[in-house]
C-alpha cells in the first residue's frame, strides 16, 4: 500500500479535530476532538514506521501517545464532571467566565 493513502486519512482525520476544537463549545465534544487528533498523529506514526521497515520506533511511539491520550481524556473527563456539577453545563465560553475575581 503506498504512503500517501493513511498520510491522506490522517489529514483529513486531522482537520476535523482542528474544526471541532475551533468551532464546537462543547467541552466534551472538544475532549473527542483532540483524541480524534490524537488518533490521527498515531496514524502518521504507524504508517512511516511501516514505511521505514528497519526499527519500530513509530508503533513505539504511537503506544506512548496512546498512554497520554488516555492520560489527558481522564483529566479532562474528572474536570467535565466537576464542571457540570457545580454549574449544570458544560460550555467552554461559560466556564471561561466562572473566574473569581480577586
Amino acid at each position: 500500500m503506498p504512503l500517501v493513502l493513511p498520510l491522506l486519512l490522517a489529514v483529513v482525520l486531522f482537520c476535523i479535530g482542528v474544526y471541532g476544537v475551533l468551532a464546537r463549545r462543547n467541552v466534551i465534544t472538544m475532549l473527542m476532538s483532540f483524541e480524534l487528533m490524537l488518533n490521527a498523529v498515531n496514524l502518521n506514526l504507524v504508517a512511516f514506521d511501516a514505511w521505514r521497515v528497519d526499527e519500530a520506533t513509530g508503533q513505539t511511539l504511537a503506544i506512548f501517545v496512546i498512554t497520554l491520550a488516555a492520560a489527558e481524556i481522564g483529566l479532562g473527563l474528572a474536570i467535565v464532571l466537576l464542571l457540570f456539577r457545580g454549574h449544570g453545563h458544560v460550555d467552554a465560553d461559560a466556564a471561561r467566565d466562572l473566574e473569581e475575581a480577586s
